[in-house]
């Protein structure tokens, strides 16, 4: 009889909806694919999420299903299936005890992004965790808010995606242990609209239990969501261009019409799911009181200002800059640019960025530290800054320097996603930020053995620089200027 560590992995777990066939590949068991909830077309396109099917024959989970309905952009590519509410799970070859388990909600503004892109052999393998990466709904088919739908469902409509969200994390506690999991030690994390919708989780009545521990990247819960007369708005205008006025032509619409016709969209307050603007719930003390750990990159706003300018080939010109600057400020425009000249940086698409990364705004600088602040009283806050400025870039425009923009960190938490292989060096700054997302899933603390010293924040001097080839404190807002931009908040001047 063999002995347990000679074993050979099991390949096939029983889900509370049935078995799975996962694979072993390497040092890590991949379980791909496996339904959460039911397919939301047809008459459950615009419900909430219901449970699914049960299956008595082994489910093939080798390979990933299909993406969520989105048209191309920073996803995959072009998808018109709404059949999408699948997850992956990720665990060592072996599990000897249970496991944190770490829940991923990918970014792509709420209308693009996959969640089998992220490939977690890092974090698993080195971290030694589970990782669960969650699909949900995008666009239109996850986030359209209409009175009509409103009244159907008896809630605030516009949520469906992170309703799907919500279904995910009440599978994983549900099925954690079946995988090697500890279902008392779940970690939520995401990056961009996932960390926004980590945000939501954190506000959200219906996600009580669901978590023990968050990290978000690049996206501040000092920022609020889309209210009911801003989504109902949108509704209104998807809808005129589709021809419809009720939902029942609207659920009869091809994918591609709505995808075509939608504008733009994120969670919605005012229902059951957040019943408060995310800032106004954290000041009232009324959040899930978990450990957090919580970041932004140095340029965030590089990674915008490239894709709008000189990645179409219109770098912005200095007439330009000084334009947009007086057009966002107003009569605060000649403070900002005397704080910001255009002559003290490389080209002016590069001083437009720094200010768009510093002014208040869910993706600034200044944002992330306010968030803290509202945080630290109640709950053990770990703030970090990503500043490698030679990070592989997503698009390589010539003559402008991307430096450590929105989204350039993920390469260094997840398999290769874009750009050029880390350098032995930034394999080094990866090890590292691995080893604390890993060590605070398991603890609530990412300091651990074999990394420099990682201080609770409890002022702006208390972020973690993660760079080359420094990794220690700094105090980002100095360098952003956040004392100049909460007075133009102060005097009514921001924008």
């Amino acid at each position: 009889m063999a002995s347990p560590a000679k074993a050979t992995p099991a390949t096939l777990v029983h889900t509370d909806r049935g078995p799975v066939k996962g694979v072993v590949t390497g040092e890590v068991r991949s379980f791909h694919g496996i339904p959460f909830a039911a397919p939301p077309v047809g008459a459950l396109r615009w419900r909430e999420p219901q449970p699914a099917a049960r299956w008595r024959d082994p489910l093939d989970a080798s390979k990933p299903r299909d993406f969520c309905a989105q048209l191309p952009g920073f996803g995959p590519a072009e998808s018109v299936n709404e059949d999408c509410l699948y997850l992956n799970v990720t665990t060592p070859k072996r599990t000897h005890r249970p496991l944190p388990v770490m829940v991923w909600f990918h970014g792509g503004g709420f209308t693009s992004g996959a969640a089998a892109q992220y490939d977690p052999v890092k974090l698993v393998t080195q971290g030694n965790v589970i990782v669960v990466t969650v699909a949900y709904r995008l666009g239109p088919l996850g986030y359209l808010a209409t009175p009509g739908l409103t009244e159907e469902a008896g809630n605030q409509s516009g949520n469906y995606g992170f309703q799907d969200q919500l279904a995910g994390l009440r599978w994983v506690k549900r099925n954690a242990a079946a995988f090697g999991g500890n279902p008392g030690n779940v970690t939520i994390f995401g990056e961009s609209a996932g960390a926004a919708s980590v945000c939501d989780m954190i506000v959200s009545p219906l996600a009580k239990g669901l978590f023990n521990k968050a990290i978000g990247q690049s996206f501040s819960c000092d920022a609020e969501t889309t209210t009911p007369e801003v989504a109902y708005a949108t509704g209104a205008e998807l809808s005129s261009k589709v021809g419809c006025t009720d939902t029942a032509c609207l659920r009869a619409k091809p994918v591609k019409d709505l995808l075509t016709a939608w504008p733009g969209g994120a969670p919605v307050v005012g229902g059951r799911e957040l019943p408060l603007q995310p800032p106004d719930a954290i000041k009232q003390g009324k959040y899930h009181h978990v450990p957090l750990l919580w970041g932004s990159t140095l340029d965030e706003a590089r990674l915008f200002v490239g894709l709008t300018y000189d990645g179409a080939g219109k770098p912005v010109t200095a007439q330009q800059y000084e334009q947009i600057t007086r057009q966002t400020f107003g009569p605060a425009a000649d403070q900002v640019l005397a704080r910001y000249p255009v002559g003290n940086y490389s080209t002016p698409s590069i001083a437009l960025a720094t200010w768009q990364t510093d002014t208040p705004g869910a993706l600034s600088t200044c944002s992330h530290l306010n968030s803290y602040k509202l945080f630290k009283a109640g709950v053990p806050v770990y703030a970090y800054q990503f500043t490698d400025r030679t990070a592989p870039a997503i698009f390589d425009w010539p003559g402008f320097d991307e430096g450590a923009a929105h989204a350039f960190e993920l390469n260094y938490l997840w398999g290769r996603l874009f750009g050029n292989p880390l350098n032995p060096a930034q394999e080094a700054l990866s090890r590292t930020m691995v080893r604390y997302w890993t060590t605070f899933a398991h603890t609530g603390n990412p300091n651990g053995h074999g990394t420099p010293h990682w201080k609770r924040f409890k002022s702006d001097a208390d972020v973690q620089e993660l760079g080359l080839p420094r990794v220690a404190p700094k105090n980002p807002a100095v360098e952003s200027n956040c004392a100049f931009w909460a007075g133009l908040e102060r005097s009514g001047s921001g924008r």
